[in-house]
């Protein structure tokens, strides 16, 4: 009952008092969550600048995880790209050597069907018939 005519009183005590809870909640937050040399950094980067500092160095901090992602991503690409390369150009000698092979074959089978023809036509005037 006492509170409320206390805080209708002193209105600038009270938001002092809920940022001094803050306040307190954050730093306990900072030792239960942070290491001793992470509490450090923190400690200083308070005492440096605040919240301006601390989104400067986010913001150069998601910058170069962007950059590495992008360098990283391209790495790959062109190893991907190099891959598929190499597999056109050994897929084209490997279709270039059927090709040589397949000729030769019809080279071979145009020389049977003429050797084929001179021994029938041989054949028909030897005379010998099936």
């Amino acid at each position: 009952m006492e509170r409320p005519s206390l805080e209708s009183n002193l209105p600038d005590t009270h938001e002092e008092g809920k940022l001094y809870v803050v306040d307190s909640l954050n730093n306990l937050n900072k030792l239960n969550v942070c290491p001793d040399e992470s509490q450090r950094s923190l400690d200083e980067e308070d005492s440096a600048g605040g919240t301006g500092d601390r989104m400067a160095g986010s913001n150069t901090r998601n910058q170069c995880l962007f950059f590495v992602t992008f360098i990283l991503t391209l790495i790959i690409s062109l190893a991907l790209v190099s891959f598929a390369i190499f597999l056109i150009l050994q897929t084209k000698s490997e279709v270039d050597q059927i090709s040589s092979r397949l000729l030769s074959e019809k080279k071979n089978i145009e020389e049977l069907k003429k050797i084929n023809n001179i021994i029938l036509k041989h054949l028909n005037q030897s005379g010998i018939k099936e």
